[in-house]
């Protein structure tokens, strides 16, 4: 079993069900949904192009998948996630967009958010006590050939590339393409998510996301709401 700390938005919101659509499954219920009809774009190259996103669910990597360390159990992890929410105040991202990263098209933020970051680097280094340790193979899989020196050492250190400096807050929505088809489906996916990306975008709990075969889907296990949260719905 692998485990994930993801950001996900809440599943009553326009922006979860918009990617819902887009990826053709939906994470918090595991079911497998019909494509939302995108201009621009036909089902099955839709489905082909979604194909890895679409195994993981709608969301944006705080920490990278990972397994649990000797002696950590399930219930331990859910604990801590409990826990770390419960002492984290909400914030939002002032505005997302479609974008191009790697070749990737993702939705990303418009602009610096600084609140998002930070918040990021303090989930890496909370749950880092929980995680073990990269296999060899695993640290083959992030092809440590291809990494800049920071990446690599990261990858070292914390499990994952793209953490602290090296972080780029991004919501997967393709496999890499070339410059040429990802600017059309990056049009395609601005045309499709553009009633969710005309306002902020809360970031009010930490997703708690698992795998519980290897190749084997992400799934949403559990939703935990920050402090700022919390107080709204007992407020």
């Amino acid at each position: 079993m692998r485990y994930a700390i993801y950001f996900a938005p809440g599943p009553d919101t326009e922006l979860a069900q918009l990617g819902a659509g887009w990826l053709g499954r939906d994470a918090g219920t595991g079911r497998t949904i019909g494509h939302s009809e995108i201009e621009g774009l036909g089902a099955n190259e839709l489905a082909v192009i979604t194909g890895p996103a679409r195994r993981y669910g709608f969301h944006a990597t705080l920490k990278a998948p990972f397994r649990l360390a000797s002696g950590v159990s399930p219930a331990d992890l859910a604990r801590a996630v409990d826990a770390f929410a419960a002492r984290k105040t909400g914030f939002e991202i002032p505005a997302l967009r479609v974008g191009i990263i790697g070749g990737f098209v993702a939705i990303v933020p418009d602009g610096q958010c600084e609140a998002l970051t930070a918040f990021a680097g303090e989930v890496v280094e909370a749950f880092e006590p929980l995680r073990a340790a990269l296999s060899e193979a695993e640290i083959e899989r992030r092809n440590p050939d291809a990494l800049s020196s920071p990446q690599l050492r990261n990858l070292m250190r914390w499990g994952y590339p793209y953490v602290f400096d090296e972080f780029r807050f991004h919501m997967t929505l393709s496999t890499r393409l070339e410059p040429s088809e990802a600017e059309r489906v990056r049009e395609a996916a601005a045309k499709h998510f553009a009633p969710a990306l005309q306002r902020p975008v809360p970031v009010d709990q930490l997703t708690l996301f698992g795998e519980a075969e290897p190749g084997g889907p992400f799934e949403i296990l559990r939703r935990a709401p920050l402090a700022r949260a919390q107080h709204r719905k007992t407020g």
